[in-house]
C-alpha cells in the first residue's frame, strides 16, 4: 500500500531484513500465547537490541499492551531515558495512532514496519501521524513493507484459526 507521503520509498537494508526477523519471532511468540501476532524490537545506534515486545493485551489485560509500546517501554527502561534518540523501532505491523504517538513521544528517529494496517494504520495508510506537519516533533524516517508477506501470513493464519 502506498504511503500518503510524497517521498519515495526507502528500500530495506540487509540489517533491517534481519531485524525484522527478530520482530517476526516475537510475533510468533504472541500468536503461541493467543495474542494477535505482532512483534516489535528497538535497536540502538550500534544495532544492539535494547527492547523487545509482543502483543499482550489479553494476558495483561491492558488495552495499551501493543508490541510497539512494550518494546519502547523496555528500551526506555534499559537505556534509562525516555528519549530514544538514535534508536530504530522495527515492528511487524504498521503502528496504530496510539503507537505512533508513543513513537513521537520517545523521539524515535526511524521506524521500520512489515505489513500495512488498512483498518487502523497511522504511519501512511489510514493516517500518517509520524509525518504530520502540524505536530511539533521531528519527522521520523519510515521504511515500510519489510518482509510484509511473512507478517501478513502470520496475521492471516492467526485469524483463520479463530473462525
Amino acid at each position: 500500500m502506498p504511503s500518503t507521503a510524497s517521498a519515495a520509498p526507502i528500500p530495506p537494508t540487509a540489517e533491517e531484513l534481519r531485524l525484522m526477523g527478530l520482530a517476526l519471532a516475537e510475533a510468533r511468540r504472541a500468536s503461541a500465547e493467543g495474542e494477535i501476532p505482532v512483534g516489535a524490537i528497538v535497536v540502538d545506534a550500534t544495532g544492539a537490541v535494547v527492547g523487545t515486545g509482543r502483543n499482550a493485551r489479553e494476558a495483561v489485560p491492558d488495552p495499551t499492551a501493543h508490541a510497539e509500546v512494550l518494546a519502547i517501554r523496555a528500551a526506555a527502561a534499559g537505556i534509562g531515558d525516555r528519549v530514544l534518540d538514535g534508536c530504530t523501532l522495527v515492528v511487524t505491523l504498521e503502528p496504530c495512532a496510539m503507537c505512533a504517538a508513543t513513537i513521537l513521544a520517545a523521539r524515535i528517529p526511524r521506524v521500520v514496519f512489515g505489513a500495512w494496517d488498512e483498518k487502523a494504520g497511522a504511519v501512511g495508510s489510514v493516517y500518517d501521524l509520524l509525518r504530520d506537519g502540524w505536530l511539533p516533533h521531528a519527522v521520523p524516517e519510515v521504511v515500510a513493507g519489510v518482509r510484509a508477506d511473512e507478517a501478513v501470513e502470520l496475521l492471516r493464519d492467526f485469524f483463520e484459526q479463530r473462525r
